[in-house]
């Protein structure tokens, strides 16, 4: 019997990894890190409106959330597309480093009055230059301590903790910082928070085992792509095929996304008439949604996964028309919460599907590129998102960006639903659409 692509022999619940006090330790610190970037979703924005003067706010708005991906993007690709291949260990702590004082120098300049909306710009592409390589850094490094069998519980626990600390505690956290002492605050409370995990990630992680000694939990799949030498990211994702359907469906889906970031503190702030206060209560609410949704994931792990991801993106498609639609703040608020129900188990199953595909040696450069290629949709869709919403106001951009992901739906059922019976026809004993084991997908032909 095959084992499907969410639930290897002896999968580990989130107790089970948890007993490992280095990752809980990790987590923790993350944690604090994530509420941190939960603070500055409202923060960034609200800052934008403060200080954009003569220059529309629509686009002030679009050009301060795309900042921040842009070289980090650059960087990502570059990693994931060479052969160069630095630890995921040091990857991270030099994203900390950066992040705690650039945050910190725009958190004083803002509390002071002296920060300038070029200033915020700069600051953020530079400060968030190794955000990408860190966040899939921190994923490599989190389910590198429990292995195979733990890696669905370490991704719905990374997914826990995200909804949890960003998208509840962080935006109301920082939505109350905005409305009572600025924003500068939070950009502060973001580089002490990437300060704490930078000790953390230098204290429990452990360093990088020397050449020639195999690393815990390493995983023996037969013909070790590795054993040459390094691999292109993009070589291994071009003999994947299953892989490859997933990362256009997930690209498409996050481009769809991104027209909801700009109009959303616009839509608080007009329609839905609230503050900045009622801007981090929205996305709590989405977040406590997202907390539900997270903690049901290690649930997923006996479904089907291609149908699960088909389900999660046509459900998505009614929250952005269900605000587009929403008469005031509460329909609104309810709307964004269901909303973060379904969209929290998308991540975490889709890269516990796309890992559970590599060999230890693929693990970087493919998850790294997966990051760079899938948020290569978030500076696209931002800058779009901000001429989108300019030209057709704030209601009518969240309608087009739930439409879009509707048509989504059906190029997403062909292309992972096809993938779905390929497993089938191989598997007639569990009639799962689950993937094959790493050690039969290589023996694919075409692979």
């Amino acid at each position: 019997m095959k084992r499907t692509a969410t639930e290897p022999p002896g999968a580990l619940s989130y107790g089970q990894v948890l007993a490992d006090r280095r990752l809980a330790a990790l987590l923790l610190g993350d944690m604090f890190s994530q509420i941190a970037n939960g603070m500055i979703i409202v923060a960034l924005p609200m800052e934008a409106l403060r200080i954009h003067g003569t220059f529309p706010a629509s686009l002030a708005v679009s050009l301060v959330a795309t900042a921040p991906f842009v070289l980090a993007t650059v960087l990502s690709l570059a990693m994931g597309l060479g052969r160069r291949r630095p630890p995921p260990r040091v990857l991270l702590l030099t994203d900390c480093v950066l992040r705690s004082l650039v945050s910190g120098t725009l958190g004083v300049l803002a509390l002071t009055d002296a920060l300038s909306l070029p200033l915020l710009i700069v600051g953020l592409l530079m400060g968030s230059s190794f955000r990408l390589v860190g966040s899939s850094s921190r994923r490599l490094l989190a389910t590198g301590m429990v292995g195979a069998e733990g890696r669905l519980a370490v991704n719905g626990l990374l997914g826990s903790v995200s909804s949890g600390a960003q998208y509840i505690a962080g935006p109301v956290i920082g939505g109350l910082l905005v409305v009572t002492k600025g924003p500068g605050l939070a950009l502060l409370f973001d580089g002490a928070a990437a300060l704490l995990l930078l000790v953390v990630v230098a204290t429990v992680v452990p360093r990088p085992p020397s050449a020639g000694r195999p690393a815990p939990h390493s995983e023996k799949n037969g013909d070790d792509h590795g054993a040459a030498g390094p691999v292109s990211g993009w070589r291994v994702l071009r003999a994947n095929s299953q892989a490859a359907r997933l990362f256009v469906v997930v690209c498409c889906f996050n481009f769809f996304y991104m027209p909801v970031e700009i109009a959303l503190p616009l839509l608080v702030r007009g329609p839905l008439d609230a503050d900045g206060a009622g801007l981090g209560l929205l996305w709590g609410m989405f977040g406590a949604g997202a907390f539900v949704g997270a903690l049901g994931i290690n649930q997923l792990r006996r479904l089907p996964v291609q149908p699960t991801l088909v389900t999660a993106i046509a459900l998505w498609a009614l929250c952005p028309i269900g605000l587009a639609t929403a008469g005031d703040f509460w329909p609104a608020a309810v709307v964004f919460t269901l909303g973060g129900l379904v969209w929290a188990p998308f991540t975490p199953l889709v890269y516990t599907f796309l890992q559970s595909t590599l060999n230890e040696m693929e693990q970087q450069p493919v998850v790294t590129l997966w990051a760079a290629g899938t948020s290569l949709a978030a500076p696209a869709g931002l800058s779009l998102g901000g001429p989108l919403v300019q030209l057709l106001g704030v209601r009518p951009s969240l309608a087009v960006s739930g439409l879009l992901t509707a048509l989504l739906v059906p190029v997403a059922g062909w292309g992972l639903l096809r993938t779905g019976r390929a497993a089938q026809d191989k598997d007639p004993v569990t009639g799962r659409a689950g993937i094959p084991s790493p050690e039969e997908a290589r023996d694919e032909p075409g692979r």
